[in-house]
């Protein structure tokens, strides 16, 4: 079931139509003959972030359809959709819970209190500011519970996207069923956004920590493989990474390329775009 060597438009559900049902057919109707997939931008329940914050992966938002529309289109044109591996919105009930609860609740052990990492719940500063974050602020927030209680959360984006903790059974456990969902609604593939933050290790940048990435990505592929439904990593940094990732047969997604050819017009030189095109990954998305 790979990919068609194609133009894939990335859009996402209501950018072309007001929802999927007018997507599919804008597609079909003006782009059949252009493109050869789609990349459907998160199309799930959301609290923040156009759709980047989902609160589950069992449903498709009522206002962009069902999952039958989704299906419809992979029918017609390579699918990739998204997985937020990283985070969950606080809005979802697995937040909520552990908000309400506290320890009592389900799901405490999916999040990172930092009464986990530290026995008095705090972390020194200078271990904080190694963290790699997309924004200027440190990589955690203050919940308060009903009860007046305070506690720090990791969370590494904004504070409607509260960070998992992988080294829990109980989020791998829910989100293997999450991962299985969406490999039964048959895209080609799946891409896993925002992989490299899920690997917490106090003391260093937390970002695309190995081995523990390979651990990761080896068993987010272990519930799709056998759907025949591939992996897509997607990480925004260093084109060291996408290599790396090349070189343990993944799939990469390409974010120099467009940088690239605007360095080539503007210079009046290719050697770089060249040299990119030397080096970089065979098996990739690019933008």
């Amino acid at each position: 079931m790979t990919l068609k060597n194609k133009v894939q438009l990335i859009t996402y559900p209501d950018s072309l139509g007001h929802n999927l049902l007018e997507l599919h057919f804008v597609l079909r109707k003006y782009l059949s003959k252009a493109i050869g997939g789609v990349h459907i931008l998160p199309f799930y329940p959301s609290s923040a972030d156009r759709g980047f914050a989902p609160l589950t992966y069992d449903e498709v938002d009522p206002a962009f359809g069902n999952w039958d529309d989704v299906e419809y289109i992979g029918r017609d044109f390579d699918l990739i959709v998204d997985f937020m591996v990283n985070h969950i919105s606080r809005q979802s009930v697995f937040f909520q819970d552990y908000m309400e609860r506290g320890q009592e609740s389900p799901y405490a052990d999916m999040f990172l209190s930092f009464a986990k990492l530290s026995p008095d719940g705090e972390l020194p500063e200078d271990q904080l500011a190694k963290v790699y974050t997309r924004k200027p602020r440190p990589p955690y927030t203050l919940i308060e519970r009903p009860d007046g209680s305070r506690e720090k959360v990791w969370c590494t984006f904004d504070y409607e996207q509260i960070d998992l903790d992988y080294a829990s059974p109980v989020t791998r456990e829910v989100m293997r069923k999450f991962l299985i969902r969406l490999a039964r609604s048959r895209p080609k593939m799946i891409r896993l956004d925002a992989f490299a933050y899920t690997t917490i290790e106090l003391g260093t940048n937390c970002f695309f920590r190995e081995p523990a990435v390979w651990e990761l990505l080896e068993w987010f592929g272990g519930f799709t493989a056998p759907f025949a439904v591939e992996i897509l990593p997607e990480v925004h940094e260093h084109y060291s990474y996408q290599l790396k990732l090349a070189e343990h047969d993944y799939w990469t997604y390409d974010f120099a390329l467009p940088m690239l050819m605007l360095h080539t017009l503007y210079h009046h030189t290719n050697q770089e775009l060249l040299e990119w095109l030397r080096i970089c990954p065979r098996r990739q998305i690019t933008t």
